[in-house]
């Protein structure tokens, strides 16, 4: 039996743009809750999901060993202020993020520093949705 989803989370991956095959970053996976049903969703395509905390990285991986086996969903520990793609990893056309503070207004201070390293991680077309919106909002990369 498939663990229940929110009604908080299921209406805000309905509302995101999203499309087989592409490739999605997810900033504060937590549990990863929403990274699998991501994964889910764009079928070949692959998800990263990022979160700052070990714990976080450490649950999100225990509850995803089916996904994770198919390759195409990854947890890793990273600050978005401090996340670089890895070198082995294509640019994504998405990103988005739920209750992070470094995106939603609430640590202003690192959070011009966070939207540079989504610029370099996402593809010139890439989008990021917060959810700041009803059920979330674009945030616009300005030089893109």
């Amino acid at each position: 039996m498939a663990p229940r989803i929110s009604n908080r989370i299921v209406s805000f991956v309905d509302a995101l743009p999203l499309a087989p095959g592409q490739r999605v970053l997810e900033i504060g996976c937590g549990p990863g809750v929403a990274a699998r049903e991501v994964s889910r969703r764009v079928g070949s395509g692959f998800v990263l999901a990022i979160d700052r905390s070990a714990k976080a990285i450490e649950s999100a991986m225990a509850g995803s060993s089916t996904e994770i086996a198919t390759g195409r969903l990854r947890f890793l520990q990273a600050a978005i202020e401090d996340f670089e793609l890895p070198p082995d990893e294509a640019p994504f056309d998405l990103a988005f993020a739920m209750r992070v503070g470094a995106l939603d207004g609430r640590h202003p201070d690192i959070e011009q520093r966070a939207l540079e390293r989504l610029r370099a991680a996402l593809k010139p077309t890439g989008r990021l949705f917060i959810d700041t919106g009803h059920p979330l909002r674009e945030i616009k990369l300005i030089g893109r």
